[in-house]
């Protein structure tokens, strides 16, 4: 089944800045126009979308839509003037986001193998599972090359191939003692295109996920879904915006569990077979501003370099230094580094709660209603991390018994320094550390039950329709026949679906095919003749009520 394409969505969210190196002089936002002594050529469309897919990738929108813009009128036919217009909105659509941008603290980056980029990430040891597994059975797309599920979770997010080969976004839960079988994540988060790396936030309300068909510049953008209680879903994404994504490939993204860091990947400046993992300082509350087109700054925003102040990055992976084979020092590195991570997030709740009742005393009556809400989710945040320290500190005290009751020692002053130096601020570097990838995922799966394909089709074995109900808006159908007695399968003569309705105190008629214009159901009548049902004539419906075929006709829509 193709994927539903979504609804355009806002642009950029977020948009985050630094100053950096130039590009290098080479790289202009001036079109060659080279392709001009090639007018008659047929390679003239060629030419221009290659320098319009080269401006853009420097950053170039403008330029880049001109292009593509020529492209169109060079296209050879119909199908390749579709490519450049589409082409031509990723760079307007790049245009757009440069008019709200923000200026992060970017602390570090470091260029990794696409390989196994991920295990450098700072989540839980082992979470990492390499593709093909019991969830995504195809081997392993050109950029996710694991999927991500936590322990002890009852709900998973992942994204797998669909029967066209496409990327999307899954859910199962665990009930009892089987995952249900994996169902779309949610409408709005499926595309025409390919989406990967879902990740929830620390609280559960937002999913951060990569897409190429979504409303972006090109190649891989970054979004984030909110979770909307009034549907129960997952509400439109929004795209993050430049820099954070880019005309290059940008994806997984992360807010570290201590409310310090944001990090994402991306392969812009870099080899096909690696990608930079950037480390940047958290900001809730980011101020924005526009950047001009074709400008210097534009190319400083995208390299996201460490700013000068800060101290050297010491990227060392600091699990080579570990020596530990048994693997009960990293997992216990692992569960001090949580207990900080939980105190950090409780220090900065509360100093934002004390923020917000300091604001109450002084606000007016609408205003003090605002801010008991706001409190109110403080003060719940807060209790659930409480929570969730005790059971860190509890697993801590069993870790270090069991390691006493079986013999084993530990450098407590070695594992204090390493669980400090493996989170740092922008002040002190950041460091890198490696995580290990976990074993190969042991679920029972449900399996989804096969969708009933309403296409209008002759088979060897006639099928009834699963659901009778028939769509909203204008539908013809092909009646058949009627009968005082239920039909029977044999009776369809292979034709698929048949459609029942009672239309008498005893009597049934039955129905083939749903078709949304009079043209369609037309084609397929002399089908359904030639099958057996000489007397067979055309049915219409709107809304499910019974109407003319010429009415039917009148209110078909327009063909675009």
């Amino acid at each position: 089944m193709k994927k539903k394409a979504a609804n355009l969505i806002i642009p950029a969210l977020f948009c985050f800045a630094i100053m950096a190196e130039s590009f290098a002089p080479s790289l202009t936002c001036a079109p060659s126009y080279g392709y001009l002594v090639q007018k008659d050529s047929v390679d003239t469309f060629a030419l221009l979308l290659r320098e319009g897919d080269s401006l853009r990738k420097a950053y170039c929108f403008g330029a880049s839509a001109e292009s593509f813009d020529d492209a169109a009128l060079a296209a050879p036919d119909s199908l390749s003037r579709l490519r450049a217009e589409e082409e031509a909105m990723l760079s307007r659509n790049g245009l757009s986001m440069l008019s709200y941008c923000s200026k992060p603290t970017v602390v570090a980056r470091q260029r990794f193998s696409l390989e196994d980029f991920f295990l450098y990430y700072p989540m839980p040891d082992k979470s990492w599972r390499a593709v093909p597994n019991v969830l995504d059975s195809i081997a392993p797309s050109p950029l996710q090359k694991a999927t991500f599920v936590r322990g002890n979770e009852p709900t998973i997010y992942y994204s797998a191939a669909d029967a066209d080969g496409a990327l999307n976004i899954y859910r199962t839960d665990f009930a009892d003692t089987v995952w249900t079988a994996p169902a779309l994540a949610a409408e709005h988060i499926t595309s025409s295109g390919n989406e990967i790396f879902p990740i929830l936030s620390n609280d559960g309300k937002a999913m951060y996920f990569a897409s190429d068909g979504l409303y972006g510049m090109g190649g891989y953008d970054l979004y984030v879904s909110l979770w909307d209680d009034t549907i129960n879903d997952w509400g439109t994404p929004s795209n993050l915006g430049f820099p954070f994504s880019s005309p290059y490939d940008d994806f997984l993204l992360i807010n570290t569990t201590d409310g310090k860091h944001t990090i994402f990947a991306s392969n812009r400046d870099c080899s096909k077979d690696s990608v930079y993992v950037y480390v940047l300082e958290y900001d809730s509350l980011p101020m924005h501003s526009m950047v001009e087109d074709e400008s210097e700054e534009i190319r400083a925003l995208a390299s996201l370099l460490p700013g000068d102040n800060a101290a050297q990055v010491d990227n060392e992976v600091l699990s080579s230094s570990l020596d530990d084979s048994s693997g009960v020092l990293r997992e216990y590195v692992d569960k001090v580094l949580q207990i900080k991570h939980i105190r950090d997030t409780i220090r900065i709740k509360v100093t934002e709660a004390d923020a917000a009742r300091d604001l109450y005393v002084l606000a007016d009556e609408a205003g003090r209603r605002a801010i008991a809400g706001k409190l109110l989710s403080y003060e719940e945040s807060i209790v659930s991390l409480e929570e969730a320290l005790n059971t860190a500190n509890r697993e801590l005290q069993k870790l270090e018994m069991d390691m006493i009751l079986s013999g084993k020692t530990l450098d407590f002053d070695k594992v204090q320094a390493l669980a400090d130096k493996e989170v740092k601020g922008a002040d002190q570097g950041y460091a890198f550390s490696a995580r290990s990838l976990g074993p190969e995922l042991q679920m029972k799966v449900e399996k989804p039950e096969p969708e009933f394909d309403y296409s209008f089709m002759i088979l060897p074995e006639g099928r009834f329709a699963e659901d009778n109900n028939l769509p909203e808006g204008i539908v013809y159908q092909i009646q058949i026949f009627s009968k005082n007695s239920p039909a029977e399968v044999k009776d369809l003569k292979g034709l698929s679906p048949v459609f029942s309705r009672k239309t008498g105190a005893a009597k049934y008629t039955y129905f083939a095919g749903l078709f949304r214009t009079y043209n369609d159901a037309l084609s397929n009548l002399n089908k359904v003749k030639k099958a057996g049902f000489k007397t067979a004539f055309i049915v219409a419906f709107r809304n499910g009520e019974s109407v003319t075929v010429a009415t039917a006709r009148k209110q078909e829509k327009p063909a675009k």
